[in-house]
């Protein structure tokens, strides 16, 4: 019986040094996969950066791509606008072609029938004359028929004057409207540039996107991946927890086995134990999160303020001690200068934009340089509350205001700076800085 009880106590010994070399083994397989979890955890929050990075960065490009966006949508519907006032010029153009025709028919004729008449008391001259004398009944007569024959004289020479000085209205008319519209193609010609420009850039902006898109997949399968490995490495050390748990209760209970056989030496039969073997299972709750914020970013609409054409009750009061008179005397004193694109001396040449602001530069008030900057400055004003001093706007070009429905403008090379009617073309606002 003794050497029974020898036996049983070695058996449970050896279970116990057994299992003491198991969770040693165990052990180190935790600490392994803690190892690649910290590293697949290090990763990821590097890659979670990285999609952070752009992300903003892809908010950033499309903040810009949206500010282009808008910037083409103005300037295609200043060139629709455009086009349309060409359309208008043209018909005025076609018209006033045709006026002037009938005009210079109208003075040739005027002409033809004043030689005939010229050619006829030249030829019959003296006679003519003494027979309308020799015929009069009275010397009320007399005088009656020598102011008739003055009066025919006169006569053509009037209407003559009158169709020449008609014929010269329509000459200028034309020759107006065909400046205007030289000024309105080479704006056309600039606009198709910008449109050129634009859509370049906006092509590269949503190339750059795309990359931007492609980039950020590519950082969120690696960030997948990485949480993947995390939840693995999880499970593992989980389950060799559990194992390590349940191996230190089988161990603890051989002990017990072993001391109460070493401790009881009258038991003769063996006691049949059943060791229920609880394992419970301590699972780290290490959870990464792969899920990335999608941010929309809208269109950006930039607010204007209102152009104060459709509104008639804009008249704002002025903010500045300056004059309107004052600027329009100032701005005259440039009439006839040359026009040059992109100029900016007011004696040697200006575009229209540099002309405005250096004007108002003048009186200490500060402006944009460019015309589409220009026209969102000061207050908006009602057209019928136009008064001198105020700018007024149209698509790509700016003007100031004189008065009368008159404006004075750096205009084109051909007239350079010159005065105008202030409704030549769609006016797209008036603004006022004084």
């Amino acid at each position: 019986m003794r050497h029974f009880k020898k036996r049983v106590l070695a058996l449970l010994l050896a279970g116990a040094v057994g299992i003491g070399n198991y969770a040693s083994v165990s052990a180190s397989a935790i600490k392994d996969a803690q190892d690649k979890k910290d590293e697949a955890q290090q990763e990821l929050n590097q890659v979670n950066q990285q999609i952070q990075n752009i992300q903003s960065a892809q908010n950033s490009l499309q903040a810009e791509m949206n500010n282009y966006d808008n910037q083409l949508m103005s300037l295609l519907t200043d060139m629709d606008i455009l086009q349309s006032d060409m359309d208008t010029q043209e018909q005025e153009i076609e018209q006033a072609n045709a006026d002037l025709e009938n005009a210079k028919a109208e003075e040739q004729q005027q002409y033809d029938a004043m030689k005939q008449r010229i050619q006829y008391m030249y030829e019959n001259g003296d006679q003519s004359f003494l027979t309308a004398l020799v015929g009069a009944d009275s010397i009320t007569d007399l005088l009656n028929r020598v102011e008739y024959v003055s009066d025919v004289y006169q006569y053509d020479r009037d209407m003559l004057t009158n169709y020449q000085e008609v014929v010269q209205q329509v000459e200028d008319l034309t020759a107006q409207l065909e400046s205007e519209m030289a000024e309105m193609e080479e704006l056309q010609i600039s606009y198709q540039e910008q449109q050129s420009s634009l859509e370049q850039v906006i092509a590269t902006k949503r190339s750059e996107m795309a990359d931007f898109d492609s980039q950020l997949a590519n950082a969120q399968s690696l960030a997948s991946q990485y949480a993947q490995t995390i939840k693995q490495q999880n499970q593992i050390i989980a389950t060799e927890k559990a194992k390590q748990a349940a191996a230190e209760a089988a161990k603890k209970k051989a002990a017990q086995a072993a001391a109460a056989a070493g401790t009881t030496g009258s038991t003769t039969g063996t006691d049949a134990s059943t060791a229920g073997t609880g394992t419970t299972s301590n699972t780290t709750g290490n959870t990464a999160s792969t899920g990335t914020d999608t941010s929309t970013s809208g269109s950006s609409t930039s607010g204007s303020s209102s152009t104060g054409l459709t509104d008639g009750g804009l008249n704002p009061s002025y903010t500045t001690g300056v004059s309107g008179s004052d600027v329009v005397s100032y701005a005259s004193q440039f009439l006839g200068n040359p026009y040059v694109l992109g100029g900016t001396s007011l004696t040697s040449g200006t575009d229209c934009s540099y002309f405005v602001m250096a004007v108002y530069q003048h009186f200490g008030i500060s402006l944009p340089r460019s015309s589409y900057s220009q026209s969102g400055c000061g207050q908006a004003v009602s057209y019928e509350n136009a008064q001198p001093g105020d700018i007024i706007c149209y698509p790509g070009h700016v003007a100031i205001y004189i008065g009368g429905g008159r404006i004075i403008h750096a205009s084109n090379p051909r007239t350079g700076i010159c005065y105008g009617n202030a409704t030549y073309r769609t006016i797209t606002s008036v603004r006022r800085v004084l």
